[in-house]
């Protein structure tokens, strides 16, 4: 492959995770964290990019996505891929960034209400751009990406001139202990299971280049995962520098859009809010045009069903769903996404031992649901008030939303323990055949 087809699919990978959110999680952090938000955003990388880039290495060194789930039963492997696929395609994600593109895009220049116009055409226009698989590395890592890096550039160059304040004091879950809380904050950007779902585009983006052999794939992916960590974490660092200084326009901001929202208007004036508009634009059309391609290649490698017709029911939905019934699937798709980012990690953290292959694996997804269960409804504040008191008295974790952690690492211990043992049964039973026998011996 051409070094500058490599750096295209590493750009694309960038932007499909770079969706809004992405955007308006760090400066909030940061500007929580205020004088220690360095630390913060070190434990942020940790989990909402290293967790991501892991998941981009195990997937190129299984050269198949749905090898993934290859030691699970039949139904437990298809139930997680159609719950991953149905909470980040037209339940959950895909409507979430249409409404996102549309507040902070479109909404603050007219007072008329165009989100139904909007989401039909922004639509519309992700489904041009997806049905075109083979093309989608062009269309977003040669030209959207490129120009999405210059824009967000801009804006932190001014701001690097024209700081709109100073850090503050870190507010008291940051004083402590601050690498824990931005741990905590990455792992609540959910990057893990999308980075699941992506891995869709990004293997199919590998073999479109005439990639095919496993040793091949797994070297690129390592390459591509290498630049998704520089870009992403630049991208961090950036909006996190942001939120740390903007203490002087924004100290009562609620949410990291309105963080950057002043600043855009502070350091570039009115153009500043076309700019942020024209960011927020790209950064949701690509990631809808990165699920939307994945939704459909996995439909059509798995159940064999047209690519073209896959997308197009899939934006159509979201283009429905994004006008109606919003926050009701919303309420129903949250709780099923909490419990699957456990389940996705634990699967990529399975699949880097060799006890991956085992059956019993199942005891591992098991374990992450039962417990990813309980972090859910802590999460949601649904847990009765004296199962979670005692919960958090009990259960290590439990008050970090991260009570699966512990529970399916000795799952994971177990597994690879036996793998260990059998491995040397059958050692032991080979080298007692090769023995020459007693008879033999004597002769």
């Amino acid at each position: 492959m051409k070094k500058r087809d490599i750096t295209a699919i590493g750009f694309t990978t960038f932007a499909l995770f770079l969706g809004a959110g992405n955007l308006i999680f760090p400066p909030m952090m940061a500007q929580n964290a205020g004088e220690q938000w360095l630390l913060a955003m070190a434990g942020f990388l940790i989990s909402a990019v290293g967790l991501p880039a892991l998941t981009i290495v195990v997937l190129g060194r299984l050269s198949a996505t749905d090898k993934l789930t290859r030691a699970l039963p039949d139904w437990l492997g298809k139930t997680f891929w159609l719950a991953v696929f149905f909470t980040l395609g037209p339940a959950f994600v895909l409507p979430r960034a249409v409404n996102v593109a549309y507040e902070m895009g479109i909404k603050p220049f007219t007072s008329t209400d165009l989100l139904l116009p909007f989401s039909v055409l922004f639509c519309a226009l992700s489904l041009f751009l997806a049905i075109k698989p083979g093309k989608i590395v062009d269309i977003i890592g040669k030209f959207m990406t490129p120009g999405l890096i210059i824009m967000l550039s801009i804006l932190v160059v001014a701001a690097l001139f024209d700081p709109q304040g100073t850090t503050t004091s870190a507010r008291e879950d940051y004083q402590a202990t601050p690498l824990t809380q931005g741990l905590l904050e990455g792992y609540m950007t959910l990057d893990a299971i999308a980075a699941v779902a992506f891995g869709w585009v990004i293997i199919q983006a590998i073999k479109a280049k005439g990639v095919h052999t496993p040793a091949k794939i797994r070297q690129y992916s390592y390459i591509i995962a290498g630049i998704y960590i520089l870009l992403m974490s630049g991208c961090y660092l950036a909006m996190g520098y942001l939120g740390a200084t903007s203490s002087t326009i924004a100290s009562n901001a609620t949410n990291g859009g309105m963080i950057l929202t002043r600043y855009a208007a502070a350091v570039l004036g009115p153009q500043g809010q076309s700019l942020l508009a024209i960011i927020t634009l790209t950064a949701c059309l690509t990631t809808m045009v990165g699920l939307t391609n994945a939704n459909a290649e996995y439909f059509r490698q798995s159940y064999r069903l047209k690519f073209n017709r896959v997308a197009a029911v899939v934006t159509i939905l979201t283009a429905l769903v994004s006008n109606i019934g919003l926050e009701q699937l919303i309420a129903f798709s949250l709780p099923l996404i909490l419990t699957l980012c456990p389940v996705a990690i634990s699967l990529i953290l399975a699949a880097c031992f060799p006890s991956a292959n085992n059956a019993a694996l199942k005891y591992l997804v098991y374990t992450a649901i039962l417990f990813g269960s309980l972090d859910t409804l802590s999460v949601l504040k649904m847990m009765p008030q004296a199962c979670d008191m005692g919960l958090q008295q009990w259960l290590p974790l439990y008050t970090q939303h991260l009570s699966w952690l512990l529970p399916s690492f000795l799952v994971l211990a177990a597994l690879a323990l036996r793998h260990k043992r059998a491995v040397i049964r059958k050692r032991t039973v080979i080298s007692k055949s090769t023995l020459p026998s007693q008879a033999s011996i004597r002769s």
